[in-house]
């Protein structure tokens, strides 16, 4: 019996397992529902750019945050701008989302790994810049207003989330016994007087 290696490729920011790789300079790909609902993968027609970007392997260097090619939605562009030789996006999101969104925090914008710069939860939106280099590199600066980004939040924030969730209610149990207590207390020194 014969294993395959399993190859696993990140498509705009989706990580995917290559299921045919006899074609040189193509490959295969499965999409499964979930993967469609998330992304935008499912819109795009032959011809159109995306990132690809090998899955990096345990151990090795690491000069940004984990990407793990799992996307957690679509956001929409809403504006872009230059500043000197850096270009700023817009982009606006859903509320379940924006909540993992924080000021120079991290996020993975079609596969990149970027610093958010500000976040409006009015307007349910956040910017973030790309530096010369970066423009150079990725097919972002190539989107307009209006087009859509695969979003992966900060892996952290959900699992802190995720803690928390689980500590609130025995805290919240634990106030309330100690307010019956304050107030039984209460009660025996009104007494006394």
């Amino acid at each position: 019996m014969i294993f395959a290696r399993q190859v696993y490729i990140c498509v705009s920011g989706v990580c995917l397992t290559a299921t045919d790789l006899s074609t040189p300079g193509q490959f295969s790909v499965g999409l499964a529902p979930e993967t469609l609902r998330r992304t935008y993968l499912g819109n795009l027609k032959s011809g159109d750019r995306v990132n690809l970007e090998r899955a990096s392997e345990i151990g090795g260097r690491n000069s940004g945050h984990f990407v793990q090619g799992h996307v957690d939605g679509i956001g929409k562009i809403i504006d872009r701008w230059i500043d000197e030789d850096s270009l700023f996006f817009k982009v606006k999101v859903d509320s379940d989302l924006l909540r993992y969104i924080v000021p120079k925090g991290f996020i993975a914008l079609d596969g990149t790994s970027l610093t958010v710069c500000e976040v409006d939860p009015v307007e349910k939106c956040f910017t973030f810049m790309l530096v010369e280099y970066t423009q150079k590199k990725i097919i972002i600066p190539t989107k307009d207003v209006g087009e859509p980004i695969n979003i992966e939040v900060d892996v952290l924030g959900k699992y802190a989330e995720s803690a928390l969730a689980t500590i609130l209610p025995r805290l919240e149990f634990l106030e309330g016994k100690v307010k019956d207590l304050e107030d039984q207390l209460k009660k025996e020194r009104s007494a006394k007087d």
